[in-house]
């Protein structure tokens, strides 16, 4: 069985997009699956959404994406685990090519990752660069992961100590559990951020970090770009579609 797994804060708008996309994705797929959306502390309509999708809704209030990733597998009935943000669709050739690479011995990996909508002049250029650098260091995007559960449990799953970035220390202990791999296909995942930040502060918030290091995302009070303020998104002026405080790969 294969498991989809979901972290939502405020996700009401992008979530339907997201679970719609899993059962196009598996139409033909011969492999139960279900999708578990766990709601971080959501102050619109995410639970009632995606339970009229058909899909098994946990309600948390942690605000801290590891967290959440790991409550939805904990309660995930899966041997293969999909972690996918709410924010982010997936095809029918990226679940072919993680079913394929799980039977051909790999764990765990993750995809490469295009920005949806229009995204400023620097985000396209520094987009191909970033999908050969998580290929070289093999390491998944935040907003797309897989494992098997027995590699999930082996890893000791997500690290609760950080708040951001535990895509990248998820991956670096997949790796030591076995075979790692980054595919070539890849999901489309929403470009709100890259919209709603100038390019100047998205370059200060990852400088600070860089300086900080673990000190930095353990510590929730240094992440404004991720569970700061929201912004609405200048692609969605006049909706009521909003920019999500959550990092990649969370919230």
């Amino acid at each position: 069985m294969l498991s989809f797994v979901a972290p939502a804060h405020n996700e009401e708008a992008l979530l339907p997009r997201t679970i719609e996309s899993i059962r196009t994705a598996m139409v033909g797929v011969d492999e139960i699956h279900e999708v578990v959306v766990v709601d971080d502390a959501s102050a619109d309509r995410t639970s009632e959404v995606a339970a009229s999708t058909g899909a098994r809704v946990v309600k948390v209030d942690a605000r801290q994406i590891s967290v959440v990733r790991n409550v939805g597998a904990r309660v995930a009935l899966g041997d293969l685990l999909v972690f996918v943000d709410a924010d982010t669709t997936v095809s029918h050739d990226v679940i072919s090519a993680v079913r394929k690479s799980v039977q051909q011995g790999a764990i765990g990996g993750g995809c490469a990752v295009h920005f949806e909508g229009h995204v400023p002049l620097w985000a396209r250029i520094l987009e191909p660069v970033a999908r050969w650098c998580y290929r070289i260091v093999r390491m998944a995007p935040g907003c797309f992961l897989f494992c098997t559960r027995q590699a999930f449990l082996d890893a000791g799953g997500f690290d609760e100590g950080i708040f951001a970035g535990e895509e990248a220390v998820m991956s670096s202990r997949l790796k030591r559990v076995g075979r790692f791999i980054v595919l070539r296909e890849q999901v489309i995942t929403s470009g709100r951020k890259l919209r709603a930040y100038s390019g100047l502060e998205i370059a200060r918030a990852l400088g600070k970090l860089a300086v900080l290091g673990r000190r930095g995302v353990a510590d929730r009070r240094h992440l404004d770009l991720w569970y700061g303020p929201r912004r609405l998104d200048p692609a969605a002026a006049g909706s009521r579609s909003w920019v999500a405080d959550k990092p990649k790969g969370t919230f």
